[in-house]
C-alpha cells in the first residue's frame, strides 16, 4: 500500500513548464498573453499549473486561481473569475483603490461587498468585462499576475466570452492567463473547441498539449510515492495499464494494487475501488457531495438529514483517504473532478433525483433565510431540473435568469430563459409561475440575447414573440416588439430592412398618437436616417419624436431624439445643432442614460470640427473624456474623436498618443474607426505599407457600411494611398465606388465634398502625367473626369461652411492642374483658406503645389520661398513624404533656399552637364523608362543584363528623388529627357 497518494516531486514537463515561465517573464515585461494547457483526464494539467504558481510566487508574481463548475449547462456566471477574485476582495487589495467608482459599481454586481452601490442598470456585458480588465490591470501594476482557470471545458458562457474579450483587448498589462481543459471532453460541437482554435491563431497566445508520462517519468513518479525504486514487474504492469496517465497510476497504488492482481479495466473502475474501501457512512457522504461541486457542513447536514455531529467521522475518513479535501472557505470537495464523476455516475436514477430534490429544498431554505446571489438561484434551478421536477425547475429557471441579469450575465440568463421556454408547454399555469405571458418571456430572452451581443438569436426570439401577438388586436404590443426587432436588424448590417420594420411598426399605431411606443419608434427612425446622413428627413422625424416624448414625459426617448436632431441641424454651420446637443446632454443625465450623454459629447465635438472650429472640438471632447474617465467604452470613442481633431489641427504626436492602445476593447465600428485613424496617421507620415495594411483589414466592413462617416473616410484614404503609389486606375476606382455609395440619398455634403476633392487630386496627377508622356487620349480622360468631379464639388459645397469652401478652392486648383497650365494663384488661395480654418496638412500640400506651379511659370525666387515654407510645415507635422517631395522639387528645379543652398560656382562639372548628376548611360536608361520599357527590354536595347538594368533604374530613382518608374518617366517627359536621352 502506498504511503501517500501523490508524488511530492514535480516529474517531467520541463519543456512545458519552461514555455509557461517564458510567458510569465513576457507578462512581467508588459507583454500579456494567454496559455491553454490541454490533456486527457488525469494527465497532470493541474500539477503543472500548481508548479507554475509556486515558481510565479518565487519570481515575485501573484497567482490567482479559479475553477469552472460542472453544473448543468454552465449557468453559474463568472464561476472561476469569482473564485479567483474573492481573495482580492477579502484582502481589500490596494489595487481596488485605484479604480473609479463607476467601475467599482459594475464589479460590485458580481463581487458582493466590493462597492457601496452596485450598478443596477442593465448595461451590456462588455461593461463588466471592462471593469474586470481594469481590476486585473491594476493588480498587475503592483506585481505581475498569473490568473489560472481550471477545467475550461465546464466554463460558463460569461467566462468563455470574457476570455475571448481578454485575448482581443490586452496590450501591455502584466498578465498571464492560463486555462486548463480536458481534450478528451471536447466533443465536435463543444464551445471550447472553436474558442481555443480562434485564440491560438494569435502568435502571442499558446496551446500546450500534455502527453502521458514516459516510462522513465513514471518510474520517477513511483519512486517518490513508494519512497523506493519500484520493482520492474510493478512498473511494467502499471505502465501497461495506465499508459502513462499520472492520476490512474496514483489511484491504482492508492487502492492497494501491487501489480500482482487483476487490474480494473478502466480508470473509473480503479477510482471506485478506493471509494468501496471506505466505511458505509463515508460512502454515503461522498454520494451527497457528488451532487454539488462543493458543499459546506451545514448544507450537507440539511440536505442529507444526517446528524451534523455524526458527519464528522465520515468526513474525516474521506479526507484521510485523499478522496475529498477541505477548501479554505470551509466547504468540502472531491480532490479530483474524476472522483466526483465516478461517484455521481454510480448513483441509481431514483437515488440521484431524490438527492437533487433535497439539495434544491435545502438551498431554497437558504434563500428564505436571506441568502441571495446568482450562483445560489442557478444551483437551485439546476437541482430541480436534475430532480425531474419540471414545474419547480421552470419557476426556478425564471428566477435564476433574473438573478443572472442583475449581475449582467446575460449569456447565462439567456440559457436559463430558453430552458424555461422549452418547459413552457409542459407545466400547468406557466404564466402564473413565470409572472408573465409567453410572448413576454420570449421578449425577455431576446433582450438577454441583445445584451450578450447575439443579434441573430435576438431576432429569432423576437419573431417567435411576434407570432404570438395579433397586430390587429394588440397593435401597441406588436409595435414594441417590432421596435426591438429593427435594432437587431440594424446591428446585423441590414439597415434598409431595419427601417422597413420601423415603418411597419409605426403603421400599427394611430397617426398622431401620444405614447412612449410611438416616441421610441420615431426616435429610432430619426437616428437611423441621421446615421445614413439623410439629415432633412432625420430632423423632421426627430422633431416628431421630441414632441411625443415630451408630451408623455419619456426623458430617455427625448434624449435620443435630441441627439438625432442636433446632428441633423448642425449641418447649418451655426450653433443651433450644438445647442440642441447640449440640451441632449442635460436630458440624458437626468434620465440616467450615460450612453446618450457620451453620444452627445461625440456629436458636439464633431459639429465643431466640421465647421472649422477644431480647437473648440478638442475642448468639447476633452470635457467628455473627463466625465467618462474609467467608463472605457465611452472613453474609447471620445479618444478616437480627440485623435481625429488633433490630427486635423496638426498635432500628430498628440493625436497618436490619444488613440486607445492597440487591441484594447476595440470591436465593431470602434475598431473600424481606430484602424481608419491609424491609416490616416501612417499615410500622412509616408508609411504607405502600414497604411495599406490597416485599410486592407478594414476593407470589408468599410465597404459594407451604409454610414457615410465610414464610407467616405475609407474610400478617401484608399484613393490617396493608390494615387501616392502611382496606381491611377485603382485610385479612380476607389473614388467612383465611394461616391456612388455615399451620394445615394445622402445629405452628408462634408464627406461628398472631401471625397470628390480627393478625386480631383487623382485627376490632377493623371493630367500632368499624360502631358509629360504626350498622351492626348489620357489627358482628355483626365480633363473630362476632372470637370465632372469639379461639378460635384461645387454642388456639394454650396450649402457648406469654411471647410467645404477650402475643399472647393483646392478642387479648382486641381482642375487647372488636370487641364494645364497649373495656376499658382489658385493654389495660393486654397492654402490661405486652409490656414484660415487651422488645417496645416492640406495647407502644406497646397503650398507644395503652389511652388510647383511657380516653377512652371518661371517664378523661381517666389517658388523657392513657398517651397521653403512647405518644407518647414511638413517637418513640423512629421510628414516625411511631403518634405521629401518638396525637397525633390527644390533639387530638380535647382531652387536656392534662404539657407544652406550651394552657390552657382560650387556646382560640379557633372552637375553642369546634368542637373541630377546622371551619367550618359543612366540618361539612356531613363529615356527607355520614359517610353515604358521593362528592365528586360532595356537590357535587350542597350546590350546589358536585366539585373544590370535594374541597378541602373534604382540609381536613377535615387538621383531624381522619386519613388517609382512612373514618377521618373514624368520627370523625363517634363524636362525633355525622354526622346533622346540628352540632358535638360
Amino acid at each position: 500500500m502506498a504511503t501517500r497518494v501523490t508524488s511530492a516531486r514535480f516529474v517531467g514537463r520541463a519543456a512545458e513548464l519552461a514555455e509557461l515561465e517564458s510567458a510569465l517573464r513576457g507578462a512581467a515585461e508588459g507583454h500579456p498573453s494567454l496559455a491553454f494547457v490541454a490533456g486527457d483526464s488525469g494527465v497532470g494539467k493541474s500539477r503543472l499549473v500548481e508548479e507554475l504558481s509556486h515558481r510565479a510566487r518565487a519570481f515575485g508574481a501573484r497567482a490567482l486561481w479559479g475553477d469552472c463548475v460542472d453544473l448543468g449547462e454552465g449557468e453559474l456566471p463568472y464561476a472561476p473569475l469569482l473564485g479567483a477574485l474573492r481573495q482580492v476582495v477579502r484582502d481589500g487589495d490596494r489595487a481596488l483603490e485605484e479604480l473609479p467608482p463607476a467601475l467599482l459599481g459594475d464589479l460590485g454586481t458580481i463581487l458582493p461587498g466590493l462597492a457601496a452601490e452596485a450598478s443596477e442598470a442593465q448595461v451590456p456585458q462588455s461593461r463588466v468585462f471592462e471593469a474586470l480588465l481594469e481590476l486585473l490591470e491594476a493588480i498587475g501594476e503592483v506585481t505581475p499576475l498569473v490568473l489560472v482557470i481550471e477545467d475550461l471545458h465546464w466554463a460558463d458562457d460569461s467566462t468563455r466570452h470574457f476570455i475571448r474579450f481578454l485575448s482581443r483587448t490586452i496590450c501591455s498589462e502584466r498578465l498571464l492567463l492560463v486555462a486548463t481543459y480536458r481534450s478528451d471532453e471536447l466533443h465536435r460541437r463543444h464551445p471550447v473547441r472553436p474558442l481555443v482554435a480562434d485564440l491560438t491563431r494569435d502568435p502571442t497566445n499558446r496551446l500546450i498539449e500534455l502527453p502521458t508520462f514516459t516510462r522513465e517519468e513514471m518510474q520517477e513518479q513511483l519512486e517518490d510515492i513508494l519512497a523506493e525504486p519500484p520493482e520492474q514487474e510493478l512498473l511494467d504492469r502499471l505502465y501497461a495499464r495506465s499508459e502513462g496517465n499520472a492520476l490512474f497510476t496514483e489511484e491504482l497504488l492508492a487502492a492497494g494494487l501491487d501489480g500482482r492482481g487483476t487490474l480494473p479495466p478502466t480508470l473509473r473502475d480503479a477510482l471506485m475501488l478506493r471509494v468501496d474501501q471506505l466505511p458505509a457512512e463515508s460512502q454515503e457522504v461522498l454520494r451527497w457531495l457528488s451532487c454539488q461541486p462543493a458543499m459546506g457542513h451545514g448544507l450537507l447536514a440539511a440536505a442529507s438529514g444526517l446528524d451534523p455531529v455524526g458527519l464528522r467521522e465520515p468526513l474525516r475518513e474521506a479526507v484521510a483517504s485523499h478522496i475529498i479535501v477541505a477548501l479554505p472557505d470551509g466547504r468540502y470537495a472531491f480532490r479530483h473532478a474524476l472522483l466526483r464523476e465516478v461517484v455521481r455516475d454510480d448513483l441509481l436514477p431514483g437515488e440521484r433525483m431524490q438527492m437533487h430534490a433535497a439539495l434544491a429544498e435545502a438551498l431554497e431554505r437558504k434563500i428564505e433565510e436571506g441568502h441571495k446571489g446568482a450562483h445560489l438561484t442557478a444551483e437551485i434551478a439546476h437541482h430541480w431540473m436534475s430532480a425531474g421536477d419540471q414545474p419547480r425547475a421552470f419557476a426556478a429557471s425564471v428566477r435564476a435568469a433574473t438573478a443572472a441579469e442583475r449581475v449582467h450575465a446575460f449569456g447565462e440568463a439567456l440559457t436559463l430563459l430558453e430552458r424555461a421556454l422549452a418547459l413552457w408547454g409542459r407545466v400547468d399555469n406557466p404564466e402564473e409561475a413565470a409572472g408573465c405571458e409567453h410572448w413576454q418571456l420570449l421578449a425577455r430572452a431576446a433582450h438577454a440575447a441583445d445584451m450578450s451581443g447575439d443579434a441573430v438569436r435576438q431576432e429569432a426570439l423576437l419573431k417567435r414573440a411576434l407570432e404570438l401577438v395579433d397586430e390587429h388586436d394588440d397593435p401597441r404590443r406588436a409595435a414594441t416588439l417590432l421596435e426591438r426587432l429593427q435594432r437587431a436588424q440594424w446591428n446585423s448590417n441590414r439597415q434598409d430592412e431595419s427601417i422597413e420594420t420601423i415603418d411597419r411598426a409605426l403603421a400599427l399605431l394611430p397617426e398622431g398618437e401620444q405614447s412612449s411606443e410611438r416616441a421610441a419608434l420615431l426616435a429610432a427612425r430619426a437616428k437611423s436616417r441621421m446615421l445614413q446622413a439623410r439629415f432633412n428627413e432625420a430632423a423632421a422625424t426627430a422633431r416628431d419624436a421630441l414632441e411625443v416624448a415630451r408630451a408623455v414625459g419619456d426623458a430617455s426617448v427625448e434624449a435620443r431624439a435630441l441627439n438625432a436632431l442636433g446632428v441633423s441641424l448642425g449641418r447649418g454651420y451655426d450653433d443651433t445643432g450644438i445647442e440642441v446637443l447640449k440640451e441632449a446632454v442635460e436630458v440624458a443625465r437626468r434620465s440616467g442614460a450615460p450612453d446618450d450623454v457620451a453620444t452627445a459629447y461625440v456629436n458636439i465635438s464633431d459639429l465643431y470640427n466640421i465647421s472649422g472650429r477644431t480647437r473648440e472640438a478638442v475642448e468639447a471632447v476633452r470635457a467628455g473624456l473627463e466625465e467618462f474617465r474609467g467608463v472605457t467604452r465611452a472613453a474609447d470613442w471620445l479618444s478616437l474623436n480627440l485623435a481625429e481633431f488633433l490630427y486635423d489641427a496638426g498635432d500628430w504626436e498628440e493625436a497618436e498618443a490619444a488613440l486607445p492602445a492597440a487591441g484594447r476593447r476595440l470591436v465593431g465600428t470602434t475598431l473600424m474607426n481606430w484602424r481608419l485613424m491609424r491609416a490616416r496617421l501612417l499615410l500622412g507620415r509616408g508609411d504607405c505599407d502600414g497604411a495599406r495594411h490597416e485599410l486592407d483589414l478594414v476593407a470589408r466592413p468599410g465597404r459594407a457600411s451604409t454610414e457615410p462617416q465610414f464610407v467616405g473616410t475609407y474610400y478617401a484614404l484608399r484613393a490617396d494611398l493608390e494615387r501616392r503609389c502611382g496606381d491611377i486606375d485603382a485610385a479612380r476606382a476607389a473614388i467612383d465606388e465611394g461616391l456612388d455609395r455615399i451620394e445615394f440619398c445622402s445629405d452628408d455634403y462634408v464627406r461628398i465634398t472631401a471625397l470628390a476633392t480627393r478625386g480631383m487630386r487623382v485627376e490632377g496627377d493623371a493630367g500632368q502625367l499624360a502631358r509629360d508622356r504626350r498622351d492626348p487620349a489620357a489627358e482628355r480622360v483626365a480633363r473630362e473626369r476632372a470637370d465632372a468631379l469639379f461639378e460635384r464639388v461645387q454642388l456639394a459645397s454650396q450649402p457648406g461652411g469654411p471647410i467645404e469652401a477650402a475643399e472647393l478652392a483646392t478642387a479648382e486648383a486641381e482642375r487647372a492642374r488636370a487641364h494645364g497650365p497649373d495656376d499658382p494663384a489658385l493654389w495660393a488661395g486654397a492654402a490661405d483658406m486652409w490656414d484660415a480654418v487651422g488645417r496645416p496638412y492640406p495647407a502644406a500640400i497646397t503650398r507644395w503645389r503652389q511652388a510647383e506651379a511657380l516653377v512652371s511659370a518661371e517664378a523661381r525666387d517666389e517658388a523657392a520661398t513657398v517651397a521653403e515654407d512647405a518644407i518647414e510645415r511638413a517637418r513640423r507635422l512629421g510628414s516625411e513624404w511631403l518634405a521629401e517631395e518638396v525637397e525633390s522639387l527644390v533639387t530638380r528645379a535647382r531652387l536656392r533656399l534662404s539657407a544652406g543652398a550651394p552657390e552657382v560656382g560650387e556646382e560640379t562639372a557633372a552637375e553642369e552637364e546634368d542637373p541630377f548628376g546622371l551619367t550618359t548611360r543612366e540618361r539612356q536608361v531613363l529615356s527607355l523608362v520614359a517610353r515604358g520599357a521593362t528592365n528586360r527590354e532595356i537590357g535587350l536595347e542597350l546590350h546589358m543584363a536585366e539585373k544590370t538594368a535594374s541597378v541602373h533604374v534604382s540609381r536613377i530613382l535615387g538621383k531624381l528623388g522619386v519613388r517609382s518608374r512612373t514618377e521618373a518617366a514624368a520627370v523625363a517627359h517634363r524636362l525633355g529627357m525622354a526622346d533622346t536621352g540628352a540632358p535638360a
